[in-house]
């Protein structure tokens, strides 16, 4: 019965257009649609209820892990909503979960609302490109998109290492060898040192969490391969000072030598709420690696980028500020918004009068 009752509210998730389910003890359903939590019109979700549909979805070897560290995080091929991420966590001493629905097909850029520049960053021969942002602003689905494109360009290898697998890329130009952390490997750091024995040309690596993560995947874009990656960080400046930040000593100065040299462009993203309410709108800061750039995190100057990006549109750099005034002067998000989501609202203020 659990796995019909699941069934039934993935199915409804699904005819909503939601981008995840929740489902928590004493609440009906919950999805999220455009950014924001709708409850179903359905009875609240008992504990036993929500006990039996997790070990309906779970094999030993991941309720051990789930029982040992109270929080888990894998892919499903669901027979109802295609292949979903599930994440597993404990409240008041019992589990609940959440879906977030992967679809089956990778937009176009136009459709994503991404800037033509990162098609370029993405037909780079080596370095580093890093998407950066909160969770929920889209992040996996601009990396699959970057893959897509040079798996569709491109005769190379590409090895991405996931947690979890969230879209199964098929062969077109590239082979593609998709590996999950424990499906596959044990995990990231591990598959890192190992992957480059299995001569990749594009790294792609779901999230780069600490130092040992950040300096294999530098030293793998300094040595000739393109390494794609993701990071939790709420603007460019912050992801920089975020992979510095992790170092110490003579360490840091080595790898800020590593990144100055390795980057090719950092892209932050978020997603707003459309001003019709009906979808959500990407919001993002854009960051190309000119000389420029690299003279100035070589000298630790990074609090100087923001007038690199306010400067470099001829580079094809953007300013989240200036992308949010051009979001609201096409009508596609409110001013309100632009206001909220700004660094410095006065400027969009001043540019509205």
């Amino acid at each position: 019965m659990s796995a019909e009752t699941l069934d039934r509210f993935l199915s409804a998730a699904s005819d909503f257009d939601a981008s995840d389910l929740h489902l928590v003890v004493g609440v009906p359903p919950a999805f999220r649609v455009n950014g924001e939590i709708i409850i179903a019109d359905e009875d609240v979700i008992t504990q036993e209820q929500l006990t039996a549909m997790v070990n309906s979805l779970l094999n030993q070897q991941q309720k051990k892990k789930f029982e040992q560290e109270w929080e888990l995080c894998i892919s499903l091929l669901h027979s109802v909503a295609g292949r979903v991420r599930a994440t597993f966590y404990r409240r008041n001493g019992h589990p609940e979960m959440s879906f977030r629905f992967c679809g089956e097909r990778i937009a176009s850029r136009e459709e994503l609302g991404l800037p033509e520049k990162l098609d370029d960053l993405a037909r780079r021969p080596n370095g580093l490109v890093l998407i950066t942002g909160p969770t929920g602003a889209g992040k996996t689905t601009t990396l699959n998109y970057l893959v897509d494109l040079i798996n569709n360009e491109r005769r190379c290898k590409i090895v991405t290492i996931e947690d979890p697998i969230e879209f199964v890329h098929q062969n077109k130009r590239a082979i593609v060898v998709q590996q999950e952390v424990l499906t596959d490997v044990r995990s990231f750091n591990r598959a890192l040192v190992h992957v480059l024995r299995q001569d990749p040309d594009v790294l792609v690596v779901g999230e780069m969490r600490d130092f040992e993560a950040i300096s294999t995947a530098l030293t793998a874009a300094e040595t000739g391969h393109l390494v794609l990656a993701t990071m939790h960080s709420p603007n460019v400046a912050h992801a920089l000072e975020r992979i510095v930040g992790v170092f110490e000593g003579s360490a840091q100065r080595q790898i800020v030598l590593q990144l100055s040299n390795a980057l090719q462009g950092i892209i932050s993203q978020e997603l707003l709420p459309a001003a019709d309410r009906t979808r959500r709108i990407l919001a993002y800061e854009l960051l190309v690696a000119t000389g420029a750039v690299r003279n100035l995190i070589r000298e630790n100057q990074i609090h100087h980028l923001e007038n690199i990006l306010q400067t470099g549109r001829k580079e094809g750099m953007v300013l989240m500020d200036n992308c949010l005034h051009d979001l609201y002067c096409k009508c596609l998000i409110s001013y309100d918004t632009a206001i909220s989501r700004a660094r410095h609202p006065e400027g969009i203020t001043r540019q509205k009068g």
